[in-house]
């Protein structure tokens, strides 16, 4: 069971691993139907980590730390998002999203390059 879990959990949310765990017809060692608090517990006891967890170690950004590299609003975050210029994904069943930055960020997301501007004429 916690094998599974820990399988699911690489794509899925807690309670969405709740859900599929549910629809095979699996039930927790008291009987039970599984929910988010019960998939907490066994992710808790086995030390696995959530779907936030993995993404986040896998190099995934929230908000705030995109925000604080781009130098962008949480709104235009989201603009860029649904435009499809930024990848994101929900990463928990709070509705946080998390955000891949591609490696060259300039053209992808703004559609012309970003410029470094100096007071001191050429200086970099």
């Amino acid at each position: 069971m916690r094998q599974q879990i820990d399988a699911l959990l690489d794509e899925n949310t807690d309670a969405q691993v709740a859900r599929i765990i549910n629809e095979q017809e699996m039930r927790t060692g008291a009987g039970e139907s599984f929910d988010t608090a019960s998939i907490k517990r066994v992710r808790y006891s086995a030390k696995i980590k959530s779907l936030k967890e993995q993404l986040l170690d896998g190099g995934w950004l929230t908000v705030k730390q995109v925000s604080a590299r781009l130098g962008l609003s949480r709104s235009s975050i989201c603009k860029l998002h649904l435009q499809g210029k930024l990848p994101g994904r929900m990463c928990n069943d709070h509705g946080q999203w998390l955000y891949w930055l591609p490696e060259a960020t300039s053209n992808i997301l703004f559609d012309k390059p970003l410029c470094v501007s100096s007071t001191a004429g050429d200086a970099l």
